[in-house]
């Protein structure tokens, strides 16, 4: 008898303990019911790694257009398109959603030597810090070591937690020191791979033929051309709001 009443009694008990977890279950159930699949939202929600390459080398001395007609010097209109690009960075990161702010890290590479010097810190974007640089440089010199800067660009964003990854580059020149920025984008390419990740260069060809960079381009950066102050702002304008900020060209070719 005893055996006999143990059985129904385990019985039972499994039993209730069954109910229990399918009601459990049932509960957790619900918000998938009601709420539907998680979408995701990209850089909106997750947050963005941009390092940006600054060429400061001395060709950046010479003259072009400027937005009143002028002339002015590369370096003098490139320095107030970092402050404008600054400025709507902190204009992205400071619009709210859900009540969350988002979240950006950035860094700023300049050239130095044969290869590149982080002028600003890669982390949490610091508007001020890159007015203030710009607002201070009036010394280009040296040469242009596009591939070693991409290179440190290109490690800081790999190295970053968030997981949308990209290097901005605004350059009047050809790579005249050290490895060629293609070698390097497919290094950065396979290394993002070899992480599962993914990081986007773009390069603003600043009174030179973006023809120049067409090896960057068939390994997917985005090229494009820039001969006067105008055009410099307007393509800066576009990559950042249709490329890094909210990654508009990644949408409609991302597969499930």
């Amino acid at each position: 008898m005893n055996v006999s009443y143990n059985d129904a009694s385990l019985r039972a008990g499994n039993n209730i303990g069954l109910r229990i977890f399918f009601c459990i279950a049932a509960v957790l159930a619900i918000p998938a019911l009601v709420l539907g699949p998680v979408r995701s939202f990209g850089a909106n929600e997750d947050g963005v790694a941009l390092a940006i390459i600054y060429d400061t080398s001395g060709s950046m001395r010479d003259f072009v257009p400027d937005s009143a007609g002028k002339s002015a010097q590369k370096y003098v209109i490139a320095n107030r398109a970092l402050i404008s690009t600054a400025r709507q960075v902190q204009a992205f990161a400071s619009r709210k959603e859900s009540g969350q702010q988002r979240r950006i890290d950035a860094g700023l590479f300049v050239f130095e030597g044969s290869g590149a010097r982080e002028a600003i810190r890669f982390g949490p974007f610091n508007e001020q810090a890159f007015v203030n640089f710009a607002k201070g440089f009036s010394a280009p010199t040296g040469n242009t070591p596009l591939g070693n800067a991409l290179n440190a660009a290109g490690q800081a964003v790999l190295n970053s937690g968030l997981p949308h990854k990209h290097v901005l580059v605004i350059t009047d020149g050809v790579n005249t020191a050290g490895p060629s920025p293609a070698s390097i984008l497919s290094k950065l390419k396979q290394e993002a791979a070899e992480k599962q990740t993914a990081v986007s260069v773009h390069f603003v060809a600043f009174d030179v033929d973006a023809k120049v960079f067409e090896p960057l381009k068939q390994r997917g950066a985005t090229v494009v051309g820039a001969a006067n102050e105008t055009q410099l702002n307007s393509q800066l304008e576009f990559i950042l709001q249709r490329k890094i900020l909210l990654e508009e060209e990644e949408t409609p070719t991302r597969k499930p």
